[in-house]
């Protein structure tokens, strides 16, 4: 346990950031399964508007730092891609 105000303070706040990036993760694994069930089921059109949505919460979460920008591309590339196998 740390001694003084600050390290203590500095504990609090990396724990709260934890929990709140682990929710936000969560939510974006969710979408992403989301999606991936529309991709299975062959729905076409589903599959776009939950890319769509996919899409704008990998955006969030590099916004708020939860994602690198280059990890979020990567993962927006990969959607993608499913996404132009199935229509083909």
């Amino acid at each position: 346990m740390p001694k003084s105000k600050t390290p203590a303070k500095r504990a609090r706040k990396a724990e709260e950031n934890r929990l709140r990036n682990k929710a936000y993760k969560s939510r974006l694994k969710t979408a992403i399964k989301k999606y991936e069930v529309a991709l299975e089921e062959g729905n076409e059109e589903a599959a776009r508007d939950r890319l769509l949505e996919v899409t704008s919460l990998i955006d969030k979460n590099v916004s708020k730092g939860v994602l690198h920008k280059n990890t979020a591309a990567r993962h927006k590339s990969s959607l993608v891609k499913k996404l132009n196998a199935i229509g083909q």
